[in-house]
């Protein structure tokens, strides 16, 4: 599996979204994402799957080592006892001593960043994590993590597709050494009746979804489609045998606007 490197963390390019993803369903997936080989599962407090997530994870067979999770603290535990004490509840659920990746799932502007990145780097001193990282942050808030955290922070996890123009936001990791996580890469299933995205595939033999995929890794971006059907699981992985050309590349960046954006609530940061 192809790794993404952001300040030390080796994240596999493709991974396993869960968000939306619950019971035994939720479980059966992750079981069967990695015995087909993934080697990436991302949850979230958010998403109240952390125990199923942790049930498919000792149900694959796979060694812990081998496979590289990712949690998220929420907004309402920033405050830096509240946010220890949350990475180990979090921990306590997925059953595991340590995450790979422990993300601050969205700005809180109500407690200082400061504070909340220091108490994150301390939960990363302590053990509980290996690599830290932000996500839904702007340009503006990189910066001032960056500054902030006495610990390297590892990715900054948005949502970017081809809708959606994140050029200024992979600028922005690149310049820190960080790596960009991708989620919603297909635009919520949108891309797959997409027919500039077909026509470029039926060149390759590839699906819609998978051009969208390749597109994402080829720009040294880790994407984490969910899905919640076997077949997708398979053909989501299926993308290491093609490349696309750069007019590919361009075509497909072509197509992304600021506008784009599926996934924005009322306590978003201001977007770039």
């Amino acid at each position: 599996m192809n790794v993404i490197n952001g300040n030390g963390a080796k994240i596999p390019a493709i991974g396993l979204g869960t968000w939306e993803l619950r019971g035994r369903a939720c479980a059966r997936i992750v079981e069967q994402a990695l015995r087909l080989g993934y080697r990436h599962i991302d949850t979230a407090q958010a998403y109240d799957n952390e125990r199923e997530v942790g049930e498919g994870l000792r149900a694959s067979g796979v060694k812990r080592d081998e496979v590289f999770v990712t949690t998220k603290i929420w907004t309402t535990h920033f405050a830096p006892n509240d946010l220890e004490r949350s990475a180990k509840e979090s921990l306590a659920k997925l059953r595991l001593t340590e995450v790979d990746l422990l993300l601050l799932h969205w700005p809180n502007p109500q407690v200082p960043l400061s504070e909340t990145l220091g108490a994150l780097a301390h939960v990363k001193q302590q053990g509980l994590a290996r690599n830290i990282g932000v996500s839904n942050f702007t340009v503006a808030l990189i910066e001032e993590a960056v500054a902030a955290c006495p610990e390297p922070l590892a990715c900054d996890q948005v949502e970017y597709h081809p809708y959606l123009d994140q050029a200024k936001v992979i600028e922005a990791c690149a310049r820190h050494g960080m790596a960009l996580v991708a989620y919603s890469p297909i635009a919520k299933g949108r891309i797959k009746g997409d027919r500039a995205l077909a026509r470029i595939g039926d060149r390759y033999r590839k699906t819609a979804a998978q051009v969208c995929l390749r597109w994402l890794v080829q720009q040294n971006v880790s994407a984490i489609p969910r899905t919640s059907r076997l077949e997708r699981l398979q053909e989501n992985l299926n993308i290491f045998d093609f490349e696309l050309s750069e007019e590919d590349m361009r075509e497909i960046s072509a197509m992304g606007s600021a506008s784009g954006r599926l996934t924005d609530f009322g306590f978003a940061p201001k977007w770039d």
